[in-house]
């Protein structure tokens, strides 16, 4: 899953080496979820003071109407193909604090941190909450959206051995937080999106929330 790091007017995900699905589910993932996964990008644009963060805009390549003209990845995130990068390494490694993957100055003094729908796939969230905090200036933040706690997944779905945790409580994220040094100002919403899983004996209703911290 992505680890995205977001400073200033442009945006860098770093991929961590979780269990990745089958190469069939994750190239299915995004049409198969399409609907829910536009909702929650139009929620999050509106959480935005939420966040906290010093937005800027960049319009340098938008076009008459102020917003960028691109298709796919571009549409949804109001980026240009030359503001999105990806860097491939692992953040989690526990004797391993600085890989070389990120080991240059581009890689820390960050905005914002963001991990969007990853937390449950890490083996330890609290090491990779402080990895990422680590990497941010002072007062600034960090964000996570994931799943509430909800039932083990069935085995039998594609996912299932990527997941190694069954969603968190607000207690669980708060605690992470404030290990990671980035408790000041803790704040957690519950999103309205919801995701519907299917599992053998019919859909559930998985609830997300999105919750913020400042590094102190």
């Amino acid at each position: 899953m992505a680890l995205g790091l977001l400073p200033r007017s442009r945006t860098r995900n770093i991929s961590t080496n979780a269990n990745p699905l089958s190469s069939k589910e994750a190239a299915s993932y995004d049409s198969k979820h399409e609907k829910t996964l536009n909702k929650l990008i139009e929620e999050i644009r509106e959480r935005v003071e939420f966040i906290g963060a010093d937005w800027v805009d960049d319009d340098d390549e938008a076009g008459d109407d102020g917003e960028v003209q691109s298709e796919n990845a571009q549409t949804k995130t109001g980026l240009a193909a030359s503001e999105m990068h990806a860097y491939q390494g692992n953040l989690c490694v526990p004797d391993d604090p600085s890989p070389a993957a990120f080991a240059t100055p581009e890689f820390s003094n960050f905005d914002v941190a963001a991990v969007g729908l990853g937390f449950h796939h890490f083996d330890d969230p609290s090491l990779a909450a402080r990895r990422l905090a680590e990497r941010l200036k002072t007062g600034v933040f960090l964000v996570i959206l994931d799943f509430f706690s909800h039932d083990k997944m069935d085995a039998s779905h594609p996912a299932s051995s990527t997941v190694t945790h069954h969603g968190f409580s607000e207690e669980q994220i708060r605690g992470i937080f404030e290990q990671a040094g980035v408790g000041k100002d803790f704040a957690l919403e519950k999103m309205a999106v919801v995701f519907n899983i299917s599992k053998d004996s019919g859909e559930v209703r998985r609830n997300l929330f999105m919750a913020r911290g400042t590094k102190a």
